[in-house]
């Protein structure tokens, strides 16, 4: 902490120049004028809170909330002043909403807490004292020697200093890093990978100087320092060299490095993106109808206050003779007892703000996520993998989305490669059995391949088997001891149990194809690469490789044959190889390449060249010089590698396919239906994306496709939109598909905004490629900022898509296979892209009506509570008297309405999740917040105040002008006419959550009856029984008396029945007249013969028996929906709305939600 508050100071500077200086094995050196660097420990710590900041942290964030805030100033102002209610009607429902929320936010943090202690204790081997010594990851300290074994993930950033191969190389992953599956290879320096040993590394004195940590993992720069014999050898050290924290160590046995960078300063650990905090349209909804609330509750507080002080404006009710005033009351301030008033007011209808509105939210969202990751419809039976939930907060807005934004390669695709053609020397190829056929020739040759194949294709397939970076694993099954074959690794080749690791899918597709053709790649051992051609082993030497970038496009090898001549082989996109060709069937191959992307094809292009002696020194020569540089490297090695990949000879070209994901053009449509538009941004070249567009159904062969592509210039690139514009007006058709790319894409977002989303808005589809990552975030951005504020949604499955998919207001991850990064960086987490159509279809439409019903029947609940309060002050000179007792004030929001509210938002269904599916119309029906407009919300409330006015008003007519009421004469008072009112409003308020059900289970009956059955339970107990701990029991044996009374019985079933049948009668009239696509669809949940009319879908009980059959048929009669005394307007028969497995709709839905058939349960 002392040393935190220094930095913060600005006294101790973590960090004292631009450089650190990492001394191998802490050999620090021994003279006194040294000071050590401090550097972080190797801790991570992802978690939020500690067990000392918990409270006060986690007290702040929830204070942060409007509501809570406003409750304790509520729960404060009770404490200072004298109000008519008790301090605990408002501090025990705020302490029940803060521990109960805290308890689920700490749970969280624990979980996080589990996580952090896994990695930081897991145990690793570090040199020390000249021994390996086992300790903890936390441990390392930067300068330890760190040991790692095959298949562990690193501990920290290291600096590799040797591994058990003799060249000192090292094969890594990073998936879990930028979601790159390739293997990637590692150097060490020369002076360094000899220390094979614990004494060697023991004995080694070298020190390491780099740059200070920063995020970009792909960028490193600094020098070893290694002494020998006295003499100091300095080496450069690069991106190469560096194993960074999280990748995970392949085909090595074990390696040494020195860590440099370690805990919360390792490149991982900065490149934690902290998420933004997203906000779901409900929760925006729900803020809005709280601001509200609080202006009507201001108003009911500055209103009372105003007519008390005009009521007392008489003598008579200023100082009645029963209530005389004191000296001290007659001579204080006006302005502070005027204040003083309002906030008695306040305090008294403070419960119009539901507290506990915040919690219940909270709670559904948490345990209604659950049914995601159980829904058997969303799990991957082939990979294991079932739906993953992220964060549970935007639940609901998976029914509201407007937008999907989704990547191609690996999320409509299966990111599976297989070879299909080729062209070499302008002919075509395509393989067949193994064998590679030129085009219409058919597989008629019995001697295979090899009698085909001439030079100019052998050549080809050379090229393609030697320039890769694929390794290979020649991990052996297991076998019974003596079983092994002595003979199955001969030459290095072994074509049962070898197994290629390859750069990209494209690679290893490529490479097996070559291998299935007769040329085998067999594996390279130090600077020596090994083919296998047609049975005939040939060995090339490695003299440099020219990695792939995304600014060239393409790789190079440059090699020595086996007959010492030097050749470069490159591959690449057809625009980063043909501009360099000088030689070959360039124009055919052109032509070759542009087939095959119109096919839907991965295409890349193979070229050579062949260098004299005298070139290869001068290419050796400028290589060794750009690589060893220590400044300006990177721009020094792309003018080395421009000079050498040059006046190539044009081999010809690859197609491999990226199979199609399963039922990827069913949910395409099934999206479309619904209203929802869709846009594939690509990597890939147009061709290739508009091939696929086409054959997944996101564009239509009828459809009119617009390009806007190749633009140069800002002029250019507005007219192009301009006459896209126009077109659109001037075109009738239905329909209009966009194809843009990246360089336009640039150049429409720059000036032309307002022009670019006017033309895409009037197309169903948008195709977008040669897409940059940054440029994925742009789109999705722009539509987002866009005046109509539409809902996005981004899906992708490698870590160029996390941009995206943090920025879309729904971010959801593919379980595929470039890495967990997109999945970790979303909020939800599929294994298939069929999985979208049901997870918004259905899950988004559920819990969409489930939460909307939820916040309005808070509000309108409450609104019903605390309106007779309000009325109350009229009827008792608003002199602050409270209608309710103490107890009912704090249990109500708690403990009578919780649960049927609770119950209804985890398991309400409007609709059949296989009516959903197989019509996604209905999806329209909950767009653009619809449950939550403004008008639905008016509706709730008047009704609120409606059903409060009735509650008073009914009780008051029964009790009110001295009303003789008990059999012995005795008339009620104002506890009793509170009690009735509050038994009224629990009753109404809870049949009225039951109206709204269309789904019955054992819970919903349960928590109904349950919920009335327990406040007539307590209120007995209550009132029946004399409490010693309580002060004063006002309420003593009140609702024992109330409930002898037949009138009070009476009162209280005709004030419930006069609430809510204009409630029923509004339904059956809006299902007649009105009825919503998604009424009419619900007739489809049950077979025809016994579909349920409009009326018996609201007066059901169990056992199949209508209650209102006659009133049904008498409104069937009076609408004209059937004739008098027709048979199927007098239906007898039992009608079961339940859903269950036996059902005809989808049989093979196996989801969470249909697994709970409620035989004979009506509504």
């Amino acid at each position: 902490m002392l040393r935190w508050i220094r930095q913060q100071l600005g006294f101790d500077p973590p960090h004292q120049s631009d450089t650190r200086t990492v001394y191998v094995a802490n050999r620090f050196p021994q003279n006194g004028h040294y000071i050590p660097q401090r550097f972080a420990d190797n801790r991570i710590i992802s978690s939020k809170y500690t067990v000392w900041n918990f409270v006060p942290k986690n007290m702040f964030e929830q204070f942060r909330r409007i509501a809570n805030f406003y409750f304790l100033i509520i729960f404060l102002v009770q404490l200072m002043i004298d109000t008519p209610t008790s301090p605990i009607t408002s501090g025990l429902p705020l302490f029940f909403v803060i521990t109960v929320t805290a308890i689920k936010q700490g749970y969280e943090d624990w979980l996080r807490h589990k996580a952090d202690n896994e990695v930081n204790g897991a145990p690793v081997f570090v040199v020390r004292s000249g021994s390996l010594v086992q300790t903890r990851s936390k441990n390392i300290r930067v300068g330890d020697i760190v040991r790692v074994a095959k298949d562990e993930t690193f501990p920290v950033d290291l600096v590799l200093l040797s591994s058990d191969r003799a060249d000192g190389t090292c094969h890594i992953t990073t998936a879990s890093l930028d979601g790159e599956t390739n293997l990637k290879t590692h150097f060490s320096v020369p002076e360094t990978s000899v220390c094979q040993s614990v004494s060697q590394l023991e004995a080694l004195q070298a020190v390491v100087e780099c740059q200070q940590p920063e995020a970009d993992l792909y960028r490193f720069v600094g020098r070893i320092t290694v002494i020998q014999h006295g003499e100091e050898i300095v080496r450069p050290l690069g991106p190469e060299n560096l194993l960074l924290r999280g990748a995970r160590l392949k085909n090595t046995k074990e390696i040494f490095g020195v860590a440099v960078y370690t805990g919360m300063e390792s490149k991982m650990a900065l490149n934690y993106k902290c998420k933004s905090q997203k906000r779901s349209a409900v929760e925006k909804s729900m803020n809005t109808f709280l601001i509200i609330y609080l202006v009507i509750l201001l108003f009911e507080a500055i209103l009372s206050t105003i007519l008390k002080y005009a009521w007392q404006a008489e003598e008579k009710w200023n100082e009645p003779f029963y209530n005389q005033k004191t000296e001290q009351e007659r001579n204080s301030s006006p302005i502070l007892k005027f204040i003083s008033d309002f906030l008695a007011f306040l305090v008294l209808y403070n419960f119009i703000i539901p507290i506990s509105l915040y919690v219940t939210v909270e709670m559904q969202k948490f345990l209604g996520s659950f049914f995601i990751g159980w829904d058997l419809d969303l799990y991957h039976e082939e990979s294991d993998q079932k739906a993953q939930v992220n964060t549970s907060d935007l639940n609901e807005e998976l029914g509201q989305v407007e937008y999907v934004f989704t990547d191609k390669t690996g999320t409509l695709t299966e990111n599976e490669m297989h070879f299909r053609e080729c062209s070499i020397k302008g002919t075509k190829y395509r393989e067949v059995n193994g064998k590679l056929l030129p085009e219409g020739m058919t597989d008629d040759s019995p001697d295979g391949s090899v009698a085909h194949l001439i030079g100019d294709e052998v050549l080809f397939l050379k090229a393609v088997s030697l320039c890769h970076t694929v390794q290979i694993s020649y991990d052996q099954p297991d076998l019974p001891l003596g079983a092994s074959d002595p003979f199955s690794h001969v030459n290095g080749f072994s074509s049962n149990h070898m197994e290629y690791y390859a750069s990209s899918p494209d690679e290893k597709a490529l490479v097996e194809a070559t291998k299935r053709i007769g040329v085998a790649f067999t594996g390279s051992r130090g600077e020596t690469m090994e083919i296998n051609t047609f049975g005939k082993l040939e060995k090339y030497k490695l003299l440099h490789l020219l990695e792939f970038d995304a600014n060239r496009r393409r790789m190079s090898v440059i090699l020595q044959t086996p007959s010492g001549g030097t050749v470069l082989f490159t591959k690449g996109a057809e625009s980063a190889i043909l501009p360099f060709a000088t030689s070959g069937e360039i124009e055919k191959t052109r032509l070759h390449v542009d087939e095959f992307a119109l096919k839907g094809l991965r295409t890349l292009v193979v070229a050579c060249r062949h260098f004299s002696p005298e070139e290869y020194m001068d290419v050796d020569k400028r290589l060794t010089a750009a690589r060893t540089a220590l400044q300006q490297r990177e721009e020094k090695l792309q003018e080395a590698f421009d000079f050498i990949e040059r006046d190539l000879q044009l081999l010809g070209a690859t197609a491999v396919e990226d199979k199609l994901q399963d039922k990827v053009q069913e949910t395409i449509e099934a999206l479309r239906l619904a209203g929802i538009k869709v846009w594939v941004l690509t990597g890939d070249k147009h061709e290739t994306a508009v091939s696929v567009s086409l054959s997944c159904g996101h564009f239509h062969r009828t459809m009119n496709i617009l390009e806007l592509l190749q633009q140069r210039s800002d002029n250019e690139c507005a007219e192009q939109l301009r006459r896209l514009a126009r077109r659109i007006k001037e075109d009738h058709v239905i329909q209009h598909g966009l194809v843009v790319d990246g360089a336009s894409l640039s150049l429409a977002l720059r000036e032309h905004e307002k022009l670019f989303m006017e033309v895409c808005k009037n197309c169903s589809a948008v195709l977008c490629c040669r897409m940059a990552p940054l440029q994925k975030a742009k789109v999705v951005r722009l539509l987002k900022t866009s005046p109509e504020k539409p809902i996005t949604l981004a899906i992708g499955d490698g870590a160029n898509d996390v941009s995206m998919i943090q920025e879309a207001h729904v971010g959801i991850g593919i379980m595929g296979k470039e890495g967990r990064q997109a999945v970790r960086n979303s909020d939800y987490a599929i294994a298939r892209f069929k999985f979208l159509a049901k997870l918004l279809l259905v899950h988004g439409h559920f819990y969409y009506i489930r939460i909307a019903t939820l916040v309005q029947y808070f509000f309108y609940k409450n609104v019903c509570f605390i309106t007779p309060q309000f009325l109350y002050q009229f009827f008792c000179l608003f002199s602050q008297q409270t209608l309710y007792d103490s107890v009912y004030l704090t249990l109500y929001n708690i403990c009578f309405t919780s649960l049927p509210i609770l119950v209804y938002s985890l398991f309400e269904q409007l609709v059949h999740p296989h009516v959903l599916q197989s019509k996604p119309c209905l999806y329209r029906d909950i767009r653009k917040n619809s449950l939550l407009s403004f008008r639905t919300f008016l509706y709730w409330t008047v009704l609120g105040f409606c059903h409060a006015f009735i509650f008073f008003f009914g009780s008051y007519i029964l009790m009110g002008e001295d009303t003789t009421l008990m059999g012995n004469g005795q008339m009620f008072g104002n506890w009793t006419f509170g009690t009735l009112v509050f038994t009224v409003m629990v009753i109404t308020v809870t049949l009225k959550i039951a109206l709204e059900t269309h789904f019955w289970t054992w819970m919903h009956h349960f928590v109904t009856w349950g919920s009335i059955a327990f406040y007539f339970i307590f209120s007995l107990f209550y009132g029946g029984i004399i409490w010693p701990f309580l002060h004063t029991q006002d309420m003593y044996f009140v609702f024992v008396q109330l409930l002898s009374s037949g009138s009070a019985w009476f009162a209280i079933i005709i004030i419930v029945i006069i609430c809510l049948s204009p409630d029923v009668f509004k339904k059956v009239l809006y299902r007649h007249l009105q009825p919503t696509s998604t009424q009419k669809s619900q007739s489809l949940s049950a077979p025809p013969a016994q579909a349920l009319s409009c009326m018996e879908s609201l007066c059901c009980y169990q056992q199949g028996q209508s209650g209102c059959s006659r009133l049904a048929s008498l409104l069937d009669q009076m609408t004209g929906h059937c004739k008098a005394g027709a048979s199927n307007c007098h239906t007898s028969s039992r009608c079961n709305r339940s859903w269950s497995d036996t059902e005809t709709f989808y049989s093979n839905d196996r989801s969470i939600l249909t697994l709970s058939p409620i035989e004979g349960t009506r509504c």
